[in-house]
C-alpha cells in the first residue's frame, strides 16, 4: 500500500506480458506514428503553401492536424520506449504531464471538430452569410476558444485527478496515463469529485454531438434540395469526411469512459484506447484528403515538387508551386 505523496512513478503494464508482443507493439506504434507525422505534416504544408486552401475550413484543418500531432507525440513515444527497452515505468510528474497534454489536445480536437461542423453548416445552409459569419477574425476567435477550452478542461482534470490520495499501488493496465485507470488506484471517496467532472465533460461532449447531429440534419436537407448532381456530390464530399472523423472519435472515446464494468477487460481497454488516441491522428488526414479535391491537388503539388527537386538537387529543399 502506498500513498500518493510517496509515489515517485507509475507502472504502465499494457505491453508487459511477453517480449515478442512488446516488440510487435513497438513496430506497430512506430509505423502508425510515422504515418501520422507524415500525413499531418503534409496537411500542414499544403494548407500553409497553397493559397486555394487559405479558407476557414483549411484554417481549421491546420489546427486539427496540430492536435493530431500533439496526441501522437504525447502518448506514443513513451509507450514505444518502454516496449523497446523492456521497461514499464513513468515518473509521477511525467505521468501528470502526459495526462495534461493528452487531454488538452484531445479536448481541443473535439471542439475544433464541432467548429468545423458549424463551418460546413454555414457554407451549405447560409452561403450568402459565409463571409460575415466566418471571417478571418471570427475563425481566429473560434480556434482560440477551442484551444482555451481544451486547456481549461485538461487543467481541471489534471488538478482533480492528481490531488486524489492513491493507495491501491501504482500499476496502470494501460500504455499511457488515463483517467479511469488512475481512478482505480484511489482509496478515497473523493474520487467521486473527478467522476462528476468526467461526467460533466462527457455531457459537454454529448451537447457538441447533438449540435453536430442537428447541423447535419439541416445540411443534408439543404443538399438534397440542390438540383445539380455535381453540386450535391461536392457538398457531400466536404461533409462526409468530417462526419466519419467525428463518429470514430466520439464513439470510441465515450465508450472507453462509460463502458459497463461487466464487459471491461485489459485487452478491450487497450483496444479502445488505441482506437481513440492513436488511430484517428493517422486516419484523419487520409479521410479528409480522399474526398477533398483541392487538398488532393495541393498534396500532389507538394509530393511532385519534392520528387522533382530531389531528382535535380538531392540537397535542396522541396519547392511547393502555388
Amino acid at each position: 500500500m502506498s500513498n500518493s505523496s510517496s509515489l515517485t512513478q507509475f507502472l504502465l503494464l499494457a505491453f508487459a506480458d511477453r517480449r515478442e508482443l512488446q516488440l510487435l507493439h513497438f513496430w506497430l506504434f512506430l509505423a502508425i506514428s510515422l504515418a501520422a507525422l507524415l500525413a499531418n505534416g503534409l496537411i500542414l504544408s499544403a494548407v500553409a503553401w497553397d493559397h486555394h486552401l487559405h479558407t476557414p475550413m483549411g484554417f481549421f484543418l491546420l489546427n486539427l492536424s496540430l492536435t493530431d500531432l500533439g496526441c501522437i507525440c504525447t502518448t506514443v513515444p513513451k509507450a514505444m520506449h518502454n516496449s523497446l527497452w523492456d521497461t514499464t515505468t513513468i515518473s509521477y510528474t511525467g505521468c501528470a504531464a502526459q495526462f495534461f497534454f493528452f487531454y488538452f489536445f484531445i479536448s481541443a480536437e473535439y471542439f475544433l471538430l464541432t467548429i468545423m461542423c458549424y463551418d460546413r453548416y454555414v457554407a451549405i445552409c447560409k452561403p450568402l452569410h459565409y463571409g460575415t459569419l466566418l471571417g478571418s477574425r471570427a475563425c481566429a476567435h473560434m480556434a482560440a476558444a477551442a484551444w482555451a477550452a481544451g486547456f481549461l478542461n485538461a487543467l481541471l482534470h489534471t488538478a482533480s485527478t492528481f490531488s486524489l490520495p492513491l493507495c491501491q499501488g501504482n500499476a496502470l493496465d494501460q500504455f499511457f496515463c488515463e483517467i479511469p485507470h488512475i481512478l482505480k488506484l484511489s482509496c478515497s471517496h473523493s474520487y467521486i469529485r473527478e467522476l462528476g467532472l468526467l461526467l460533466f465533460s462527457i455531457s459537454l461532449a454529448l451537447g457538441c454531438f447533438i449540435f453536430i447531429v442537428f447541423s447535419y440534419v439541416q445540411i443534408f436537407r439543404a443538399v438534397l434540395r440542390i438540383p445539380s448532381q455535381q453540386g450535391r456530390h461536392k457538398a457531400f464530399s466536404t461533409c462526409l469526411p468530417h462526419l466519419a472523423v467525428v463518429s470514430l472519435f466520439l464513439s470510441t472515446g465515450i465508450f472507453s469512459d462509460l463502458k459497463p464494468p461487466l464487459i471491461s477487460s485489459p485487452s478491450l481497454d487497450l483496444a479502445l484506447s488505441v482506437l481513440y488516441s492513436v488511430v484517428p491522428p493517422a486516419l484523419n488526414p487520409l479521410i479528409y484528403s480522399l474526398r477533398n479535391q483541392e487538398l488532393k491537388d495541393a498534396l500532389r503539388k507538394i509530393i511532385t515538387g519534392c520528387f522533382s527537386e530531389a531528382t535535380n538537387s538531392p540537397s535542396s529543399a522541396c519547392y511547393v508551386p502555388h
